[in-house]
C-alpha cells in the first residue's frame, strides 16, 4: 500500500529529531571526519549528513529507536545534502555519495521492521532542507537588490540531490523548513524535473516554518499566502515544522489546515529552547499539547522536530491510536493571488 494510501485511512507518525539523538553520542570532530576524512581542512563538527557515511551505524541506530517508538515515517539524514550547504563544509563534491548513503541506511532500518509488523508498512521520506541561501530577501543591508543565489542555481542543487533520493527509494520528498516561499518553489519545480531525470514518479510533502507570533514565514509571508503560491504543486501534503512548540504551533497549524486540500502535516519542537539553547518540555507534556491537534482533526501526520526524542514519539502512539484522520478541504474553485498576503477572488 502507498504513503498516499495508507494516510487516507489513519494519522501517520513522523519519527522526530536528528540533531538532537546526535548530541546524547558526544562526537568529537575525529568522530564526524572518521579515517577517510581526516586531513580535510575545515572543522565538519555538526556536519551530520556526513555521518552517513563516517558513522552509519549511529545514523541507523537513531533510525530504529524511532521506529521502536512507533514512527510510521522515517526521514533520511540529508536535511543538508545539497551543494549550497555542503560548500560551508568543502564537502559539494559528495552529493551523490552523501544521499545514497542516507537513503540505504534508513530504508534498510524502515524495510526491516515492516518485515517484523506487515500488518503497519514502515515509510521513508527524503529530508530536503531550505539551504544556507534565500532567493527573496537580500543579505546586503546596503543594498537590497543583491541575492546570494539565483533561483536556477538552487533548481540545480535541488535537482542533484533529488534525483539521488528518488533513485534511492524514498516514498516521498520532504521539503521541510520552509522560510521563503521562493526556495521552496525552486524546490518544488526541481523535484518535478528530478522525477523526469529518474525516470520514476514521487510524492511532494512540504513543511513550512513561522517566523514569529505574526504567523508570517521569513520572507514575510502569512500562511494563507504561502499556501495560495504553492498550492498548484499536486502535493500529498503541506504543514508546520519547527516554528514553536506544540501549544504555540496550534492557531498557525488550524489556519493552515483550513485551507489544505491536501493532507496536513506537523512537527512542532519540544517547546521554546531555554537560556542554555536545550528543550526542556516532557513527552508527556509535548503530547497533551499535541491531543486537540487530533481531537479537532487538524493533522494527517505527527511528529516531532527540535529537542525530541522517540520517547516524544512514543507518547503519540495512544493519541492516534484509532483516532479519525483529517479529511483534506475541497477546493472551492475560486483565483487565489498571493505577494505578502493572499488576494482571493
Amino acid at each position: 500500500m502507498s504513503l498516499r494510501n495508507t494516510l487516507a485511512e489513519r494519522i501517520l507518525v513522523l519519527d522526530g529529531a536528528m540533531g538532537t539523538m546526535i548530541q546524547r553520542y558526544h562526537l568529537t570532530e575525529e568522530d564526524y571526519r572518521g579515517q577517510r576524512f581526516a586531513s580535510v581542512q575545515i572543522p565538519q563538527k555538526g556536519n551530520n549528513d556526513l555521518l552517513c557515511l563516517t558513522q552509519p551505524q549511529i545514523i541507523a541506530e537513531i533510525h530504529r529507536q524511532y521506529l521502536e517508538a512507533g514512527a510510521d515515517i522515517i526521514e533520511t539524514c540529508s536535511f543538508n545534502s545539497q551543494r549550497i550547504s555542503m560548500a560551508d563544509y568543502g564537502m559539494e563534491n559528495l552529493i551523490v555519495e552523501l544521499n545514497e548513503a542516507a537513503v540505504r541506511i534508513a530504508r534498510e532500518q524502515a524495510d526491516a521492521m515492516t518485515k517484523l509488523t506487515p500488518h503497519k508498512l514502515r515509510f521513508v521520506v527524503g529530508s530536503v532542507g531550505p539551504t544556507s541561501k534565500t532567493t527573496s530577501l537580500s543579505p546586503d543591508v546596503e543594498n537590497p537588490a543583491f541575492r546570494a543565489i539565483t533561483f536556477d542555481e538552487l533548481v540545480e542543487a535541488y535537482v542533484e540531490q533529488m534525483v539521488v533520493l528518488i533513485r534511492g527509494g524514498v516514498d516521498a520528498l520532504l521539503i521541510e523548513t520552509v522560510f521563503d516561499t521562493l526556495n521552496a518553489k525552486a524546490a518544488i519545480y526541481a523535484a518535478t524535473e528530478a522525477m523526469k531525470i529518474a525516470g520514476k514518479q514521487t510524492e511532494i510533502m512540504l513543511s513550512a516554518t513561522v517566523a514569529d507570533s505574526a504567523g508570517r514565514t521569513l520572507s514575510g509571508q502569512t500562511l494563507s499566502a504561502f499556501w495560495a503560491s504553492v498550492e498548484h504543486a499536486g502535493m500529498l501534503s503541506v504543514g508546520l515544522n519547527c516554528s514553536f512548540g506544540a501549544k504555540d504551533m496550534k492557531p498557525y497549524l488550524k489556519e493552515l489546515a483550513d485551507l489544505a486540500t491536501c493532507y496536513v502535516s506537523a512537527y512542532p519542537n519540544a517547546g521554546l529552547p531555554n537560556q542554555m539553547g536545550e528543550y526542556d518540555e516532557t513527552p508527556e507534556t509535548m503530547a497533551s499539547h499535541v491531543k486537540p491537534y487530533i481531537e479537532e482533526g487538524l493533522v494527517n501526520i505527527i511528529g516531532g522536530c527540535c529537542g525530541t526524542t522517540p520517547a516524544h514519539i512514543a507518547a503519540y502512539a495512544p493519541l492516534v491510536e484509532g483516532a479519525s484522520p483529517r479529511i483534506p478541504q475541497k477546493d472551492n474553485q475560486r483565483l487565489r493571488l498571493a505577494g505578502l498576503e493572499m488576494l482571493e477572488i
